[in-house]
């Protein structure tokens, strides 16, 4: 299995499939865009730093944008509805958090989540191996927000995502800010991309794998 960042909340987890989430076209936000074909494609809103699936998508690609539940190229998809911010959606909306299962690993990608989550939604989500989780507050939760939707959820491993980077045009915290609420022993910088089974997996508790572009 690997995963590779494409910046911002944009992942590529490539197994038997391909599955990206949240793809942006690059220029918009000010970095590269992403470079891959996806077989399934997940948006988890309609904004323009997350919804771009022409930059992605392939022939045959499958583009998932509601919280349904269904299996596409093998890939088993849940989605959990829930809000851009802590107004219910008053202020942004809503967002649809994907719960996704490719070659026996489960995964987590909560898009823009504004909010702490319920305990219908912590139910649903929890328990997964990797959890992708934003940290830059303004427009989602902040570091402190990411450490409680992180301790709700108990994934092996939490990927912090949609903070502040080189170039990006969003004003929004940088990463540091969040990892100073976690536990250091426990963060890992794996560069851009990582490869890695099961078995490379916390036993217990949770590992933050850092990324980097």
């Amino acid at each position: 299995m690997r995963i590779r960042w494409h910046g911002h909340a944009c992942f590529e987890v490539a197994g038997s499939s391909v599955v990206v989430t949240d793809p942006h076209d690059g220029k918009s936000i000010g970095i590269r865009p992403p470079k891959v074909t996806a077989d399934v494609v997940l948006v988890s809103h309609d904004h323009f730093d997350h919804n771009c699936p022409r930059a992605v998508k392939g022939l045959e690609s499958t583009v998932i944008d509601e919280p349904v539940m269904t299996v596409e190229k093998g890939v088993r998809v849940e989605g959990v509805e829930a809000f851009h911010d802590e107004q219910r959606g008053t202020k942004r909306g809503r967002v649809t958090l994907f719960r996704f299962e490719l070659d026996g690993l489960s995964f987590c990608h909560l898009g823009d989540l504004g909010h702490i989550l319920d305990e219908v939604q912590a139910e649903r989500l929890a328990g997964v191996d990797v959890l992708f989780v934003p940290v830059g507050d303004v427009f989602t939760v902040g570091p402190e927000g990411a450490r409680r939707v992180v301790e709700q959820l108990g994934p092996r491993v939490a990927v912090p995502m949609h903070y502040r980077t080189l170039g990006l045009s969003l004003s929004i915290r940088p990463v540091q800010d969040f990892l100073e609420k976690v536990d250091s022993n426990r963060i890992v910088k794996v560069g851009n991309e990582v490869e890695f089974s099961s078995d490379d997996l916390a036993a217990s508790g949770t590992d933050i794998w850092v990324f980097s572009e």
